[in-house]
C-alpha cells in the first residue's frame, strides 16, 4: 500500500433495509414487512446530496460505498439512479471504486448484472461464517452453499471482490478458526474484513449473553485468535492493513482508507455521518436515524441532517490520530502537528517502542506493532496525554 496517496473523497450512501435483523448488529437497519417505495427513497437521496453538494462545493469523488442495512434489496435501476446522481453532482474519478455491500441471500444473478451496468466494480458479501450452525447462531438468512454460490457469482460478474468473517464465536477454537479461514483465502477473494465477535447493548445477543444463554471466548483466547488471524492472512498473501481488514497489495478498500487516512466524505441516507471541510473548517452531519422521519424531513426541507457539529482544532487531531493508527502503514507525526499544532510526545513514542508496542518507519511514520493493535485504545491514549 502506497502511504504517499492522498486520502481522497468519498461519497457514502446508506440503504437503511434488512430482510431480517441479525441479533449482534447494533447498525442502522430496519425490517420493514411491507414494500418499500424505491422511488420515492431515491427521489430523497436525490434531495439530500443535492444539498450537500452546496454545502462542499465541486469536488473530485474517488469512491463511492452503498452500505446499510441491505443494499442489494435494492433494484439494479434503484441503485443506478443513486450513483447518477453522485456523477451529476460531482466529477467522478474515470477509475473510482464504486462498492455496494450484499448478502448471500438477496443475490440473484439478473440482480448482480444489473448493478455492474449501473457502475458498481467491487462487491462485499457478508458472509460472516463458513458453516451453517454458527451461520444459524448469527441469524443469518444464508446458508453455506448459498454462501459459495454468491461468492462464484460476484467473481464472474465484478472486478472486485470482498467478504466478511465473524470470528471469535462461542466454542471457536484457534484450529476451526485457521481451517475457516485458509478456505475464505482459497475462495480467491482479493479482500477479506474480519472482525471478531462484539456483544453490544441493546441487542438480543446481549440479553442472551447477560442470561447465560452462550459463553464468549475470554481475552486470552481472543487475543490467540486476533493472532492466528494476522499469521495465516500474512501467510497466504492478504496481510492486514487495517486492525480488522486485509487485501493483497492493491486491493486495499480505497472508500474506507478515506476514513482511517481521514479524508473528506458526504453521507446520505437515514442515520448516515459525513464529515468534510466547509469554510475552512471540518464539520460533522448525521442524519435521521428512522428511514420514514428522515423521508419526511428531508421532502420537507430539502435534507434530513439533525445532527452534527464543526469540530475544534483538538477533535480534528484526535480523530486523526484514532482513525490513522488502526492502519498498518500508521501516521504521519507532521500532519497530526499541522492539525494539532502540538508535539506527540517523543519520552512516550521512546517508550511505546520500548515496550514493542510501537515502531517508526524508515518515512519517519509511527505504527503500531501487532502487539500494539491489541491494546491500541491505551496506546492511543498515552500518545495524547
Amino acid at each position: 500500500m502506497n502511504a504517499d496517496t492522498g486520502p481522497g473523497f468519498g461519497i457514502y450512501l446508506h440503504w437503511p433495509f434488512c430482510a431480517a435483523k441479525c441479533p449482534y448488529c447494533d447498525f442502522n437497519s430496519h425490517v420493514r414487512h411491507s414494500p418499500v417505495d424505491q422511488a420515492r427513497f431515491a427521489a430523497a437521496f436525490e434531495a439530500e446530496l443535492a444539498t450537500l453538494r452546496n454545502r462542499t462545493g465541486p469536488r473530485q469523488v474517488g469512491s463511492i460505498f452503498l452500505g446499510g442495512g441491505t443494499p442489494s434489496l435494492m433494484t439494479p435501476a434503484t441503485v443506478a439512479r443513486l450513483l447518477e446522481a453522485v456523477a451529476r453532482l460531482w466529477t467522478v474519478d474515470s477509475g473510482a471504486e464504486i462498492t455496494l455491500e450484499a448478502n448471500p441471500s438477496s443475490v440473484e444473478a439478473d440482480r448482480f448484472r444489473g448493478y455492474r451496468a449501473a457502475g458498481v466494480n467491487r462487491v462485499s458479501l457478508g458472509v460472516q461464517a463458513l458453516n451453517d450452525a454458527d451461520l444459524r447462531f448469527l441469524g443469518r438468512l444464508h446458508n453455506t452453499g448459498e454462501a459459495l454460490a454468491a461468492i462464484d457469482l460476484a467473481r464472474e460478474t465484478f472486478p472486485r471482490l470482498s467478504f466478511d468473517l465473524i470470528y471469535a464465536r462461542p466454542g471457536q477454537s484457534e484450529a476451526a478458526w485457521r481451517e475457516e479461514l485458509q478456505r475464505a483465502i482459497g475462495l480467491a477473494a482479493d479482500h477479506l474484513s474480519l472482525y471478531q465477535l462484539t456483544i453490544e447493548e441493546g441487542t438480543p445477543f446481549y440479553g442472551l449473553n447477560q442470561r447465560g444463554a452462550f459463553t464468549m471466548p475470554d481475552g486470552n483466547l481472543s487475543a490467540d485468535l486476533y493472532a492466528v488471524t494476522a499469521e495465516t492472512t500474512a501467510q497466504y498473501g492478504l496481510p492486514a492493513y487495517e486492525i480488522s481488514n486485509h487485501a493483497r497489495p492493491g486491493a486495499e478498500s480505497r472508500h474506507n482508507l478515506v476514513y482511517w487516512r481521514y479524508g473528506e466524505y458526504v453521507g446520505a441516507g437515514p442515520g448516515a455521518h459525513g464529515r468534510f471541510v466547509e469554510n475552512g473548517a471540518r464539520v460533522v452531519t448525521i442524519a435521521e436515524p428512522v428511514p420514514e422521519s428522515w423521508l419526511g424531513l428531508v421532502e420537507q426541507n430539502g435534507h434530513g441532517i439533525t445532527g452534527g457539529e464543526t469540530l475544534t482544532v483538538g477533535e480534528e487531531a484526535d480523530e486523526f490520530l484514532l482513525m490513522g493508527m488502526r492502519l498498518a502503514e500508521g501516521i504521519d507525526p507532521e500532519r497530526y502537528h499541522g492539525l494539532s499544532q502540538k508535539r506527540l510526545n517523543p519520552d512516550r513514542i521512546a517508550q511505546l517502542q520500548h515496550e514493542n508496542l510501537l515502531q517508526k518507519t524508515d518515512g519517519g511514520r509511527i505504527r503500531a506493532t501487532q502487539s500494539g493493535m491489541i491494546v491500541l485504545d491505551s496506546i492511543l491514549a498515552e500518545l495524547v496525554r
